[in-house]
């Protein structure tokens, strides 16, 4: 469960995960910004997932690794409007689950190649 739950907040399909997220929830993505609270990070993930509407999203997962209460989700994403790349990002989300089942922490560590 808790692999299928970090797979689908990785390809973009966050309402599915929103019952899943602790209230004390924090999302880092280093460089860029972060998240803080269930509320705030449902804001934003309502905010990335208005963009991919505007877009074809090629999402790719490459490996999943598990322990316990941590699972780390690898793969690319292609953007894509118009027939033309908008951008590609090679990503790393890590996942920290709480001994109630619910998410505590989310990192995201993404590279976008030019």
């Amino acid at each position: 469960m808790k692999s299928a739950i970090a797979t689908a907040f990785s390809r973009g399909n966050f309402d599915s995960t929103y019952e899943y997220l602790a209230e004390d929830i924090c999302w880092a993505v280093p460089g860029e910004a972060t998240y803080t609270g269930k509320e705030e990070i449902i804001k934003h993930c309502t905010d990335v997932a208005a963009y991919f509407k505007t877009v074809t999203t090629k999402f790719e997962v490459h490996q999943i690794i598990k322990e316990e209460n941590k699972i780390a989700v690898t793969g690319t994403a292609e953007f894509i409007r118009n027939g033309q790349r908008v951008s590609f990002v090679h990503g790393c989300d890590i996942y920290l689950f709480n001994d109630q089942g619910k998410l505590q922490s989310i990192t995201s560590y993404c590279i976008q190649l030019k």
